[in-house]
C-alpha cells in the first residue's frame, strides 16, 4: 500500500494493481437464488428445505446488507480527503476508496455481480415476503413457536392481511406460546426504542423512558450512518442513454452525487417511516428531544431539560410552547445552556444538503423538492400523539390518523365512446360501478375463443410472471402462472402450440386496447405498456378458513398509502400507465371477484364477477383502488393489459411481436417459409 504522499501516477498504478489482484476469497450465496430455491421447494411441499433455503435468503440479504455498509464506512475512514485538496488529490482518494471498498466486499461475499438482484426481489424482502412463507413452512412441520414469530415479523409490514392477523390470533390461544414468542425479527432498533420509551412515558415512568430515549437516538444516528452508506451503490440516470451519452466529466460527477446526496437527504423519511408504510411519522426525530425534555424535567433535572428543549427548537425555530418552557428553566437555572451537539450537526448538515441538492438540481435541469420531514410540531398531547406501533402482542396501530383526503376526478375526462364491435355489450358505465373512468363490459369475445386462449394457457404459461422470470405470487396460497405475447408466438414458430392460437391472443389484446381508446374518447393514441395472460389456480389444501386475497389492493400507476389517504405517484410504481384492462376467459372457479375500493382499500365500492368474454376497464390511477378476493377453488384465467399514452413506454415485447406479425403476414401459408430467427427475433 502507498502512503498518502506518493505522487499521482503512482497511485494511479497502484490502485488499478489492487483492482486487478483483488479476487473472491469467500463465497456467499446470492439472496436471489436462495429465495427462488425456498418458492419451488414451498409448491413442491418440502418444508423443511422452505425454511432452509428462506432462512438462508434472508441471512444472505442481511449480510451482504452490513458488509457494503461497513467496507464503505471504513474505507471512507482510511481513505480521507485532507486539507490539501486538488483535482489529482481528489481522483487519487476516490481512486483508492473504490479498490479498498471493492477488495473488503469481495473478500466476504464473493465476486459482487452475484449478488446484484432484481428489483422485484429487493421489494419482496422490503415487503417482508419471505416470513410469509416461513409462517406456513413452520406450520407445516409444526414448530408453532417460530411460526408465531415469523407471522408477527409479516404481519407488522402487512397489517391488511387477514389471514396473518387470524393465524397470529389463533397463536395467541396455543398454551406453549407466549408473549415472547411474538418477535420482530426486522424490527429497526431506533424504531423498537421510541416505542418502548413512548410506552413507559405514557404510564409515568419517566426514569425508564429517559434510558429508552436516550437509546433511541444513539440508535437513529447509528441507523442514519448506514443508510447514507448504502446510498453509495449505482445510481439509475433516468431519461439518459448511456449509450449516447456525452456528459463531460464534470457534469457526470455532478449528475451522479446529485443523485447520491438526494438519497442520503431522503434517509430523514426512511428513518421516519414504519414496516410496508409509505408515509413517515411526522416530526418523528424533534420528537426525541420533546419528550426528552419533560421526563427530564418531570425527574428535576432541569439541565438535560434545557438542553433536549434547545435542541427541539433547532429544527422548530420560535416554537411558542417550547420557547416558555426554556425561558422556564433558563429562570430556574440561573443561567443558559446549548443544545444538543448531534443535533445541531445533524441539522447544519441537514441545510448544507439542501443547498447543494437545489444547486445540483438547477445545473442537471432536474426538478427538486424538499421534502416536509418534521413541518408539524408538538406531538407529545394525546390529541397529535404518534401512535406507538403495535399495543401489546399484535395488534397493529396505523402510523397515522386517516386524513380527510380525496382524490378528486381527473378534469375533462370522458366516456362513452362507440364499443367498435357489434358483439360487445355495456354492462356497467362509471355511475353504476360507483367510480370514476370505470367500464364493465360483455361478449368482448366468443365463448370458442375464451377455450381456446384458456388452452394456450395451460401449455405456455409458466411459474412466475413470464416476464422477468419472478416466481413470487402474491400469495402462497394460490399458483401464478403468465406468459406474454412475444413468448406465445415463439412457441407458435416453434410448432407447441397452434399458431393460429398464438394468433388469437394477439389479436383478442389488440380489440380490447382499441375498446378501451374508443370508449374513453382518448384524443391520443393508447400504447400497450404490458400485455399478460394469466392464471391463478386455488392450493389444494390451502383454503380453509382463508380469508386473503388473490392480489392486494392496489393502484396500477401510484403507490397506495391507505394510512395517508394518498397515491404516491414515484417509483417503483408504474408511473407511465394510464389505463388498465383485464379481460376474463372463464367463471368456473370459487372467488376470484374482481373489487374496487376507495382510498382506504378497505370500503368496497364494486364488485366484479369474471366469466367468459368480460371487461372490466378502467383509469390506472389513485381514483381506483382494486384488488382480487381469493381464488378459493378452481383455476381463474384472464387476459391482463395495461396501457400507457405516453408512446417513450410502449411495451418492447410488443413492439417485436408487432415485426413477426408483420413478417407472419407476408407469408403466403402461416407456418412455412418463414425467415424469423427464434433467438433473434423472440
Amino acid at each position: 500500500m502507498m502512503d498518502g504522499n506518493s505522487p499521482p501516477a503512482a497511485a494511479l498504478s497502484v490502485v488499478l494493481l489492487i483492482v486487478a489482484l483483488s479476487t473472491s476469497t469467500a463465497f456467499l450465496e446470492p439472496c436471489d437464488l436462495l429465495y427462488d430455491n425456498a418458492v419451488q421447494a414451498f409448491y413442491s411441499n418440502d418444508y423443511k428445505n422452505v425454511v432452509r433455503y428462506m432462512e438462508g435468503a434472508l441471512s444472505s440479504y442481511r449480510d451482504v446488507r452490513r458488509t457494503k455498509v461497513r467496507c464503505r464506512l471504513r474505507c471512507q475512514d482510511q481513505h480521507a480527503f485532507d486539507e490539501t485538496f486538488s483535482d489529482m488529490h481528489f481522483f487519487d482518494v476516490v481512486l483508492r476508496r473504490a479498490a479498498c471498498m471493492n477488495k473488503c466486499i469481495e473478500e466476504k461475499l464473493g465476486t459482487q455481480s452475484l449478488h446484484k438482484v432484481s428489483e422485484d426481489v429487493v421489494q419482496d424482502f422490503n415487503r417482508r415476503i419471505p416470513y410469509n412463507y416461513l409462517q406456513m413452512a413452520y406450520q407445516k412441520l409444526k414448530q408453532p413457536d417460530k411460526a408465531a414469530a415469523a407471522a408477527h415479523t409479516y404481519f407488522q409490514a402487512n397489517p391488511e392481511h387477514v389471514e396473518m392477523g387470524q393465524n397470529l390470533e389463533q397463536y395467541k390461544e396455543l398454551k406453549d406460546i407466549t408473549e415472547n414468542h411474538f418477535v420482530d425479527h426486522e424490527a429497526r432498533p431506533h424504531q423498537h426504542s421510541f416505542t418502548a420509551a413512548v410506552r413507559l412515558y405514557d404510564k409515568g415512568d419517566y426514569e425508564g423512558a429517559i434510558v429508552l430515549f436516550e437509546e433511541a437516538l444513539v440508535e437513529y444516528y447509528k441507523a442514519d450512518v448506514e443508510c447514507r452508506a448504502l446510498c453509495q451503490a449505482p445510481q439509475s440516470f433516468e431519461g439518459h442513454d448511456h449509450l449516447r451519452y456525452r456528459y463531460s466529466l464534470h457534469e457526470l460527477v455532478s449528475d451522479h452525487f446529485t443523485q447520491v446526496l438526494h438519497c442520503e437527504h431522503e434517509c430523514v423519511r426512511d428513518l421516519a417511516t414504519r414496516p410496508g408504510r409509505l408515509s413517515p411519522m411526522e416530526n418523528y426525530l424533534p420528537l426525541h428531544y420533546d419528550y426528552l425534555q419533560f421526563a427530564y424535567f418531570q425527574v428535576e433535572r432541569l439541565e438535560e431539560a434545557l438542553q433536549c428543549a434547545l435542541a427541539y427548537l433547532l429544527f422548530h425555530e420560535g416554537e411558542e410552547f417550547m420557547t416558555d418552557n426554556v425561558d422556564y428553566y433558563r429562570d430556574v437555572l440561573g443561567h443558559d445552556s446549548k443544545p444538543r451537539e448531534k443535533a445541531a450537526w445533524y441539522l447544519r448538515r441537514h441545510k448544507q444538503e439542501l443547498e447543494l441538492l437545489l444547486t445540483g438540481s438547477k445545473i442537471m435541469g432536474a426538478e427538486f423538492i424538499e421534502g416536509n420531514y418534521w413541518s408539524s410540531t408538538g406531538g407529545r398531547e394525546d390529541s397529535n400523539r404518534i401512535p406507538s406501533g403495535t399495543d401489546g402482542w399484535m395488534e397493529y396501530v396505523p402510523i397515522s390518523e386517516k386524513k380527510n383526503v380525496t382524490i378528486a376526478a381527473p378534469q375533462h375526462l370522458k366516456e362513452g365512446g362507440p364499443l367498435l364491435y357489434d358483439s360487445v355489450q355495456l354492462v356497467q358505465n362509471s355511475a353504476a360501478l360507483n367510480g370514476t373512468q370505470r367500464v364493465l363490459l360483455d361478449h368482448v369475445i366468443s365463448e370458442e375463443e375464451c377455450a381456446e386462449l384458456r388452452q394456450l394457457a395451460h401449455i405456455v404459461t409458466m411459474a412466475g410472471d413470464g416476464y422477468r422470470g419472478r416466481m413470487s405470487p402474491h400469495t402462497p396460497n394460490e399458483k401464478f402462472e403468465g406468459a406474454t405475447v412475444l413468448k406465445t408466438l415463439q412457441y407458435g414458430y416453434e410448432g407447441r402450440v397452434p399458431m393460429r392460437s398464438a394468433r388469437l391472443f394477439y389479436d383478442t389484446s389488440e380489440r380490447v386496447r382499441r375498446i378501451i381508446e374508443s370508449y374513453f374518447l382518448l384524443s391520443s393514441t393508447l400504447h400497450f405498456s404490458y400485455t399478460h395472460l394469466v392464471c391463478r389456480t386455488a392450493i389444494t389444501g390451502q383454503q380453509d378458513h382463508r380469508n386473503d386475497l388473490s392480489h392486494p389492493i392496489h393502484a396500477d400507476n401510484c403507490l397506495l398509502d391507505p394510512d395517508a389517504n394518498e397515491c404516491w405517484k414515484e417509483p417503483p410504481a408504474y408511473t407511465y400507465r394510464d389505463y388498465s384492462a383485464l379481460l376474463y376467459l372463464n367463471g368456473d372457479f370459487e372467488g376470484g371477484e374482481f373489487i374496487f375500493t376507495e382510498m382506504d382499500a378497505k370500503t368496497v365500492t364494486a364488485s366484479v364477477k369474471p366469466k367468459c368474454g368480460r371487461v372490466v376497464g378502467f383509469s390506472s390511477g389513485g381514483e381506483n383502488p382494486h384488488g382480487v378476493k381469493a381464488v378459493t377453488s378452481g383455476q381463474r384465467c384472464a387476459v391482463a393489459l395495461w396501457f400507457t399514452l405516453d408512446p417513450l413506454y410502449r411495451e418492447l415485447e410488443r413492439l417485436q411481436a408487432d415485426e413477426v406479425i408483420q413478417t407472419l403476414d407476408t407469408q403466403s401459408v402461416w407456418g412455412q417459409g418463414l425467415s424469423i430467427n427464434p433467438k433473434d427475433e423472440l
